[in-house]
């Protein structure tokens, strides 16, 4: 009875989040439900439990200042000078525009860690230039989707900081371990932009006009003046979290520092967007850590339902291999894409996927990488696509939905071609955890 009653819980859950009430408060009211018909008033001391647990995860006291970091950016008038500088670069390439626009967006998820921050913030910027340049629609469309969504693969990731303490992995090792994959994502975008406006020039025609020498001296500090602050600036939150000089928190404190100070140095400091970062800040926060605490409590319940045994038996009794069990949490993650956001997705699937996984001799971070790149697809996939929405709430009337769905489908088949990748060479995600904190792999598919 107590097991059928666990397995319950997600069908519950699915009916109060259709029906429109808040994830947060639909993780809660379930575990609270379902929590008083086994422990009755002693269900007060378990909930209790994970408040007192979701608060003592130091790492997540990093979330408000990488969030904070974005809000900042997104005053600080460095994404124009950056596009600026990367125009210059890339001008002469054919698409020249869409891939400063990915550049952009991988500089601007490694500096803030955001997901869906540098689609709205590049997006406003690019949209209107590359109409006027006369790019594809799809391919502007596609571009700043895909790019947008950056933030959840490439370090400092808010989406890490949280999947850590909910998957049982180190930040440090998630971070390390992410960062050529997500480049390797982003160079995948650029290949196919370059690919596709070399044999359609009229896609992403490239702009061929002369560069005056007299010009070059100020295109060049364009370029320093850019890109120096910047680049320190992701130094000090990244290249410090991985060579071990600081925590991800104490690393977020000084990115939140060179964010303000980044606002000075470009001249558009004002206190009144300091204030409105702070509020950003507050309300995001609130929400992540709010959600989190509802899937502490909800996994909880579900765990002492029984419900975790039964996942486990259901996969031992199958006999079922890695592969087909990996694959069926990867399908899970990708659906519940289209209709959770990615939080709720890493409370219900990580925490059975790693239990189920862990004793098949998958290594714990090759799998959280997965997981994420998956997580990213589905936030690219129509018709549900987040990514889609986003844009759609910036984009001028000339780009159409059906435009942004064609658009997004080259670079949605690119997220595959990368899983593909990293499961035929698992040491893309496992080298640098290696190399730089001499860990050892658990294991990884056979």
């Amino acid at each position: 009875m107590t097991i059928s009653i666990g397995l319950m819980m997600f069908p519950v859950l699915m009916i109060f989040i259709f029906i429109g009430f808040p994830v947060a408060f639909s993780l809660m009211g379930v575990a609270v439900l379902f929590g008083y018909l086994r422990f009755g008033d002693l269900l007060v001391h378990q909930l209790v439990a994970k408040v007192d647990d979701v608060a003592s995860y130091y790492v997540l006291s990093a979330v408000p200042l990488f969030i904070f970091m974005g809000c900042m950016l997104e005053k600080s008038g460095i994404s124009e000078k950056l596009f600026e500088a990367m125009h210059l670069i890339t001008r002469k390439l054919p698409g020249g525009l869409a891939v400063a626009t990915i550049i952009l967006c991988v500089f601007f998820a490694a500096a803030s860690g955001v997901v869906g921050a540098a689609e709205s913030v590049v997006g406003l910027m690019v949209i209107t230039v590359m109409l006027r340049h006369g790019y594809n629609k799809g391919l502007i469309s596609g571009t700043i989707c895909a790019g947008g969504s950056l933030g959840t693969i490439i370090p400092p990731s808010v989406v890490v900081v949280i999947l850590s303490p909910i998957a049982g992995v180190g930040v440090g090792n998630l971070f390390v371990g992410i960062m050529i994959p997500g480049l390797m994502l982003a160079t995948l975008y650029i290949l196919y932009i370059l690919i596709r406006c070399t044999i359609w020039p009229n896609d992403g025609p490239s702009d061929h006009a002369e560069t005056k020498s007299a010009s070059l001296i100020r295109d060049v500090w364009i370029i320093i003046s850019a890109l120096v602050p910047l680049l320190t600036l992701i130094f000090s939150v990244l290249g410090s979290i991985m060579l071990g000089w600081a925590t991800p928190t104490e690393a977020g404190a000084m990115g939140a520092l060179g964010t303000i100070f980044l606002t000075v140095l470009y001249g558009t400091f004002k206190f009144s967007f300091l204030n409105e970062a702070f509020i950003k800040t507050l309300r995001i926060t609130s929400m992540i850590v709010t959600i989190l605490l509802g899937g502490m409590m909800f996994a909880s319940i579900f765990v002492a339902l029984g419900g975790l045994s039964v996942v486990r038996n259901f996969f031992e009794v199958s006999n079922l291999t890695v592969w087909p069990t990996i694959l069926i949490f990867m399908l899970i993650t990708f659906i519940a894409g289209f209709v959770l956001e990615f939080i709720s997705i890493m409370i219900i699937v990580v925490p059975v996927a790693v239990a189920v996984l862990r004793p098949m001799g998958v290594d714990d971070v090759w799998f959280c990488i997965l997981f994420l790149i998956v997580i990213q697809t589905s936030y690219l996939t129509p018709p549900m696509a987040p990514a889609i929405f986003f844009l759609r709430g910036i984009s001028p009337p000339e780009i159409r939905l059906v435009d942004m769905y064609r658009g997004v489908i080259p670079f949605i088949i690119l997220h595959f071609v990368c899983i593909g990748l990293i499961i035929i060479f698992p040491e893309l995600a496992l080298l640098l955890p290696e190399i730089m904190f001499d860990r050892i792999p658990s294991g990884t598919p056979h």
